[in-house]
């Protein structure tokens, strides 16, 4: 017989072929009962003794196909609103140049759930010490984070910088390549910045600097945000309900000769 040629199959007393036996017919029949499911789902269907299959599946998603389209859009576009502070801080960094042609670099530091502006500083250098110690003094201001969110820019992924992250407890999470929008809410503040930023000028680092500290009260303490139901970051971060809490005073900002402008509302 050829090595690899199949056998003779067996046959019974009357000359007939025989099948499979029964116990292992019985054991491949039964076999979806031993297919590794989750733990609690295997409790909830011996318990409950139900079971679901492919086809209920199948034929429950043709039938409700329309429902699962929409509520697939309506997760995809909700809006996500403010949560608890210092979970999350944002880091990332953009250029200015002002009209000696020298070219500043801006780092901007933002709480997630409350969207507060926690630094926004031009910087002489790009050196991983010098963002550390912008982070660190961040900490000393408002509280340590349990995650910094950067891209994978190198400043953002060198040994020292990740060796900070490690001695001050902060876990580093950074996006994916080419990918800016899993960075999106500190890149909204940089949008917002550079959409005045472009139609401001500044004479040097000084005056970008005092430039900078009247943007980052603005977005703070004047411009209600649409994600925040009508809030300030300063008032989501400190806890104050605008719609309960009665306004003491109105003040009117404005800066950059009317490029931020609003009202502050003290409280």
């Amino acid at each position: 017989m050829a090595r690899g040629a199949p056998g003779p199959r067996r046959r019974g007393e009357s000359g007939m072929r025989l099948g499979t036996p029964g116990h292992l017919h019985d054991f491949r029949c039964d076999r979806q009962e031993f297919s590794p499911k989750p733990l609690d789902f295997r409790r909830h269907a011996g318990s409950n003794g139900m079971t679901v299959g492919h086809d209920f599946v199948n034929e429950l998603r043709r039938n409700h196909a329309h429902e699962i389209q929409r509520l697939r859009k309506q997760i995809a576009q909700r809006r996500p609103g403010p949560g608890r502070k210092n979970r999350i801080w944002a880091m990332d960094g953009s250029t200015k140049t002002d009209t000696a042609g020298e070219r500043h670099f801006i780092l901007g530091l933002l709480d997630h759930g409350t969207r507060r502006c926690l630094a926004l500083h031009p910087l002489p250098d790009k050196r991983s010490l010098t963002l550390l110690r912008v982070l660190l003094g961040a900490i000393v201001r408002h509280g340590r984070p349990k995650v910094l969110r950067t891209d994978n820019e190198a400043i953002f992924t060198s040994r020292l910088f990740r060796f900070g992250l490690q001695v001050l407890g902060i876990r580093h999470q950074t996006t994916d390549l080419h990918s800016p929008w899993q960075n999106g809410r500190i890149e909204r503040l940089f949008g917002t910045l550079k959409a005045r930023l472009n139609h401001w000028t500044v004479q040097d680092c000084s005056g970008l600097h005092a430039a900078l500290l009247e943007f980052r009260f603005w977005y703070n303490h004047v411009r209600p945000h649409q994600h925040l139901h009508g809030r300030t970051p300063a008032e989501v971060w400190d806890g104050i309900d605008i719609y309960r809490r009665p306004v003491k005073r109105r003040v009117f900002y404005e800066a950059w000769n009317g490029l931020l402008q609003g009202e502050w509302f003290i409280h």
